[in-house]
């Protein structure tokens, strides 16, 4: 089985580190890929590094007419069974009929009948996003449901001072780009209520600027620390008290899966992700979008019962070994290839 994988996004975000840690674990079980990524994305040496046959040449030219030509090329020369698309930005360039299979992968709601017409397969990464590319025109048995891994590093909690913290502060963390969707401004207003607590707010973005002004007129900005993008998500969720994710759009959100395999107690905005995941009181915390006070009152709830956090945490916990560690998502996305390799061979 040969599978061209592409990955175009330019950014650093969560489908950019998860295509990434997919593709070293298929590698890791044996499968012939070829990868096409930015030679300057953040995990390319990294990937080549281990063995990976990458493709620097397909985005390594600045015209899209160029980039479809070189991928035409590759695919000529490799002969790929699957040509995995990660978003639409992958599908794109990727000429229809190109290999037996070609699989759209969606991270979000897309507009399949624009960007994902000539795609034979899909995988959505929430049982809902499957549903969503029924819906919008694939054919009976081609969407699969293959969900995300954590990859957050096993490390000891980080000495607080490191990070100007108090010792005897209740810490919340966010990890997530600096964006409007992300909902980091209700965080804000909800730390407003929370005196006790400081704000670890790791990740970079456009909203960077806006979030320190807001801290600053919410009379908080003494206890919040702006992270930047980290490595070290295993470390942050180690120390902190509660990981937050107040999106207000949401499809999926890998750190919920972050904070379950670190055992940390979770309290999520319900947008669509953590609405198909949470159990509210059982894995952790659901509150309305926009609604600082509820956000509020959960986290003092969660700090003033300790039963509460243990509950919450140690649930979510299980619900991560049960069925998204790396071994076993990686398993899931080996017999999606075969099923749909399967498939296609009796067509």
């Amino acid at each position: 089985m040969r599978v061209l994988q592409i990955m175009a996004g330019k950014g650093n975000g969560g489908a950019e580190l998860y295509s990434t840690d997919i593709m070293l674990s298929l590698h890791e079980a044996g499968l012939d890929q070829r990868i096409v990524l930015r030679p300057k994305a953040p995990r390319f040496a990294e990937l080549h590094e281990v063995g990976l046959s990458m493709a620097p040449e397909v985005l390594g030219v600045p015209f899209r007419p160029l980039q479809r030509w070189q991928l035409r090329k590759l695919v000529a020369t490799y002969k790929p069974d699957i040509i995995h698309c990660w978003m639409r930005r992958a599908v794109s360039l990727v000429a229809p009929h190109a290999a037996p299979a070609v699989i759209g992968w969606y991270g979000d709601y897309e507009e399949q009948e624009t960007y994902f017409a000539h795609c034979t397969h899909f995988i959505g990464v929430t049982p809902d996003l499957v549903r969503h590319a029924y819906a919008h025109g694939a054919r009976p048995d081609t969407a699969f449901y293959v969900p995300t891994f954590p990859s957050v590093e096993d490390a000891p909690a980080l000495d607080r001072a490191t990070l100007d913290t108090p010792p005897g502060a209740k810490i919340l963390l966010t990890l997530s780009r600096l964006h409007k969707v992300k909902g980091l401004d209700t965080a804000l207003h909800a730390l407003a209520q929370l005196p006790d607590c400081y704000l670890w707010i790791a990740g970079d973005g456009p909203e960077e600027a806006a979030l320190r002004q807001l801290a600053a007129e919410l009379g908080v900005a003494e206890r919040v620390r702006f992270l930047g993008w980290r490595t070290d998500r295993g470390a942050l969720l180690k120390t902190a008290d509660i990981c937050l994710l107040p999106s207000r759009y949401e499809p999926f959100g890998t750190v919920i899966l972050d904070a379950w395999s670190m055992g940390t107690a979770f309290i999520a905005c319900a947008s669509d992700g953590p609405r198909a995941y949470i159990q509210n009181g059982e894995n952790g915390m659901l509150v309305p979008a926009d609604d600082a006070p509820a956000l509020a009152q959960a986290v003092r709830a969660v700090l003033d019962s300790e039963a509460l956090r243990q509950n919450i945490a140690s649930t979510g916990h299980a619900e991560y070994l049960a069925g998204f560690t790396r071994e076993a998502v990686t398993r899931r996305m080996l017999e999606t290839y075969t099923q749909i390799l399967g498939e296609r061979l009796v067509v």
